[in-house]
């Protein structure tokens, strides 16, 4: 994927801009593996890609995920779900809701360190995990 250098270090990003980042990078990677799948009517890609990017179906991904990340990996998360964010959940409990943003948080973490291998192991693992669930 297009990666631009940086002004300054990832790891002081702020939680809500990793969130922000790891939202459009986790939709264009759904995106991609659905069309890849042989979805090709663009409502069918759209009710399909909300089964994977919902804030219920991002928490259900990262507690599934939470014993297997890295210690380093945990601490995004733990700054991503205790960020204040200025939104408010529109279709998610709130919880859901930060836990989804724990979620995305951890994805653009590893996205702008250029974590890609690992960035591919996560986002394939979260799509098992919604497609092994009976309802998300």
């Amino acid at each position: 994927m297009f990666r631009e250098p940086l002004t300054r270090d990832p790891k002081q990003a702020n939680s809500l801009v990793l969130a922000f980042l790891g939202d459009a990078t986790y939709s264009h990677c759904v995106r991609y593996h659905l069309i890849a799948k042989g979805i090709a009517k663009p409502n069918d890609l759209h009710k399909e890609t909300k089964r994977y990017v919902s804030a219920k179906a991002q928490a259900t991904i990262l507690h599934a995920l939470m014993p297997q990340l890295t210690e380093e990996e945990q601490r995004e998360v733990r700054r991503g779900r205790n960020a204040k964010s200025g939104s408010s959940a529109k279709n998610a409990d709130i919880i859901d809701y930060r836990h989804a943003t724990a979620f995305e948080a951890l994805i653009g973490y590893l996205y702008l360190n250029g974590q890609d291998d690992r960035l591919a192991e996560i986002i394939q693992q979260a799509f098992a995990i919604v497609e092994g669930a009976e309802s998300i």
